[in-house]
């Protein structure tokens, strides 16, 4: 995926997006390369890191609240309840990047090792994230 279209993206999120050479540590990944990372409202990447996990690590700062942006570096913490907000958000906006997709975005995560109770990617969002949705709702990132 073209970088100029990542960085867009991201852009209209309110984040930075860095991307650094092939060779090159990525700053901020929790998971080492080629995952991304993040440093305040920079997310880092290589032309190599998964479309998923641009997405997830930008998915985790739309969820934190400033006080968090602000020290952020490396680990995005939050609890069990946010981490399934960030999946959920990840996935509603896979569709607003062009390129890639929600079903492409499933797939990647199975493949990549999201655990979901019933299985997949899909059937979590499909059937079984009502909490992800609300938790989403209360702070005012998607509407009801």
């Amino acid at each position: 995926m073209p970088s100029q279209t990542v960085g867009d993206f991201l852009a209209r999120h309110g984040l930075i997006f860095t991307l650094v050479p092939e060779s090159a540590e990525i700053p901020g990944s929790y998971w080492g390369a080629p995952e991304a990372g993040v440093i305040g409202d920079t997310l880092y990447a290589r032309s190599d890191t998964p479309v998923h996990s641009i997405l997830h690590t930008a998915c985790h700062w739309l969820c934190m609240d400033e006080a968090r942006r602000s020290t952020l570096h490396t680990n995005a913490g939050g609890d069990d309840a946010e981490e399934v907000a960030v999946c959920y958000l990840q996935c509603l906006l896979a569709d607003e990047l062009p390129g890639y997709s929600r079903d492409r975005l499933f797939v990647d995560m199975d493949l990549w090792g999201y655990h979901f109770r019933l299985g997949s990617a899909r059937r979590w969002f499909e059937e079984d994230a009502e909490d992800a949705r609300e938790w989403l709702i209360r702070r005012g990132l998607i509407k009801p």
